[in-house]
């Protein structure tokens, strides 16, 4: 099971702001919205608020509309857009799931509920920050 670092997701208000933001100060380079497909959202599931992605070519930003209600509509206690996350991408998403179990850290399973081709898992740090485990499907 490896790990490498994939990204740092920012929420906001204003997703079109921040986008330009680290787009036209920082230099990064938009990603386009057709390299994340993402399911459509239901009165159940999911999650449509805006979101926008950019590069410096090695690691990503994810800038992502607020949505303070994900967590309770999914009958999860981690909510990945009220803040925020850094991200992490597995080869292999049961050894990890396997591996928070013998840690005893308590996570959220969203599965492919935000992007149709990962499999996504959030959990806190000692200090609440939540971290992103996926792993590509």
């Amino acid at each position: 099971m490896q790990l490498e670092f994939h990204h740092i997701n920012f929420v906001s208000t204003d997703v079109n702001r921040m986008h330009e933001f680290y787009t036209s100060v920082l230099g990064l380079k938009d990603i386009p919205l057709e390299n994340f497909p993402r399911p459509s959202e239901t009165k159940e599931k999911g999650y449509s608020g805006e979101i926008k992605f950019a590069t410096d070519g090695v690691m990503q930003m994810h800038l992502a509309e607020k949505n303070l209600d994900v967590a309770y509509k999914h009958n999860n206690h981690i909510n990945p857009v009220e803040r925020g996350h850094i991200a992490f991408r597995t080869d292999d998403i049961a050894s990890f799931l396997k591996f928070l179990d013998h840690k005893k850290i308590p996570y959220s399973d969203y599965g492919t509920t935000f992007a149709k081709e990962w499999h996504q898992v959030f959990f806190h740090d000692p200090e609440g920050n939540i971290v992103e485990v996926h792993q590509k499907v």
